[in-house]
């Protein structure tokens, strides 16, 4: 029997297949031998970044050029060279270009669905959907599978998130910060910050009311994945409240200047600086939304003077910020948008459409080897070279395989229906290599 781990140890999953086979004879010293044999799964990283490109970016104008290709196709960007010899990526992506050993581009990624609230589902669970099922997101998945500091909130998006629980329940939803920090402003979330003179021992008067209620009304409903899913808002709400740790976490001011400097003034440069922030504190999920990508008209204005100068900042100082903290190794960074752009230019509108046949994605951190470029489209960037080419999901696969999270593990749904985390991929393993 092969167990799997998560970076606090055995899944919870794990320990009651050894409950349930205790009386063949499966001991703890048997599982620690197991584990000791390699037979116990380990994860290298403890948390991910999500980062989720809104719209839908064009492959062909940043991380697969092609500038062979005809003027039909072609575009007006033109490609650099990265600091990896033999890789280039966009000119509007110089500070990306000069990290690219930090990153893995993976090309020729390649779905189906070209409708914007269909291709984002897809990217944000590793699942094709169903009408008949909300798959949960990698948020929830790795909310459950993976625990944090009681006073730390497990998941939380930057402003808000496209991932849903799913048939996970409520439990496992996101915290929405619900804005975005803004470089020399004073930061806060609803719900963490004490406000409007509200001192530390009158929250713990209201928490004590609370549990009273909650004890005496306990038995009226049972198993309510709602009634569960508040009452472990509410838990973590007085923890995240009354706890220091948390507060200092959302708290961009307090970052030294060494990592802070990396950092842009956009509020997505601040964004993903909070991210790195609370990873180190210990949250397990991270999503920051940066939107704008569906550049159907007048796109290279849009690109070269809105999207991709913000895009560079804000990514290349993630990665370094992480490098430097020592994170990088620990922290799973995966980057996309939920398709990429029509290769052929749309000259009435001077943009690009929708076009999942062929897209790029980022990963990085987590075991993932940087300064690589995995997979290949053909010369005109219309399907992956071949017609081989990865899917949503081999790299929802492979971002649960450097969490140390089986992506065959299965949960039911409230009907007792088994549901895998996903259903159809295999993990990249040149990722790793």
């Amino acid at each position: 029997m092969t167990l799997h781990s998560n970076c606090e140890g055995a899944t919870r999953r794990d320990f009651l297949k050894v409950g349930a086979i205790g009386a063949s004879g499966l001991t703890m010293s048997n599982y620690l031998r197991m584990a000791e044999a390699g037979q116990v799964k380990e994860g290298k990283a403890k948390a991910a970044i999500f980062v989720n490109l809104n719209g839908g970016p064009s492959h062909m104008d940043t991380f697969d050029l092609k500038p062979d290709a005809p003027d039909t196709h072609r575009g007006e960007f033109n490609p650099i060279d990265t600091n990896v010899p033999g890789i280039q990526i966009s000119e509007h992506l110089p500070k990306l270009a000069q990290c690219q050993n930090l990153f893995t581009i993976l090309r020729g990624v390649s779905h189906t669905l070209g409708a914007h609230r269909l291709g984002t589902e897809y990217v944000n669970s590793g699942n094709r959907p169903l009408p008949s099922l909300e798959y949960p997101g990698y948020g929830a998945v790795i909310s459950k599978e993976m625990t944090a500091p009681r006073d730390i909130p497990p998941f939380v998006a930057i402003p808000k998130s496209a991932q849903k629980p799913g048939f996970l329940g409520v439990r496992y939803a996101a915290l929405n910060t619900g804005s975005t920090p803004q470089f020399g402003q004073p930061y806060s979330v609803r719900g963490i910050k004490l406000g409007n003179g509200v001192t530390i021992s009158e929250v713990e008067k209201r928490q004590n009311l609370l549990r009273d209620l909650d004890t005496t009304f306990r038995n009226v409903e049972k198993d309510n994945q709602l009634l569960d899913g508040l009452d472990r808002f509410s838990q973590q709400a007085y923890y995240m409240i009354t706890s220091k740790a948390s507060r200092e976490a959302f708290d961009i001011s307090k970052e030294p200047k060494e990592s802070s400097s990396l950092f842009g003034e956009d509020g997505f440069d601040q964004s993903c600086l909070l991210a790195t922030r609370l990873v180190e504190a210990g949250t397990r999920f991270v999503t920051i939304t940066l939107g704008g990508w569906d550049t159907h008209r007048d796109g290279w204005n849009a690109l070269q003077n809105q999207r991709l100068p913000v895009l560079d900042s804000g990514l290349a100082g993630l990665f370094q910020s992480l490098e430097l903290k020592g994170l990088l190794d620990t922290t799973t960074v995966y980057v996309t948008g939920e398709f990429g752009r029509t290769p052929k230019i749309n000259t009435e509108r001077v943009g690009r459409d929708h076009y999942p046949r062929c897209m790029f994605m980022l990963m990085a951190g987590g075991g993932v080897k940087g300064g690589q470029v995995l997979g290949e489209s053909n010369e005109l960037a219309t399907l992956p070279k071949d017609e081989v080419g990865y899917s949503p999901d081999d790299v929802a696969a492979s971002l649960y395989h450097t969490l140390g999270i089986d992506h065959h593990t299965e949960y039911d749904t409230n009907t007792g229906r088994p549901i895998m985390v996903v259903r159809d991929g295999k993990v990249i393993n040149e990722l790793f290599s």
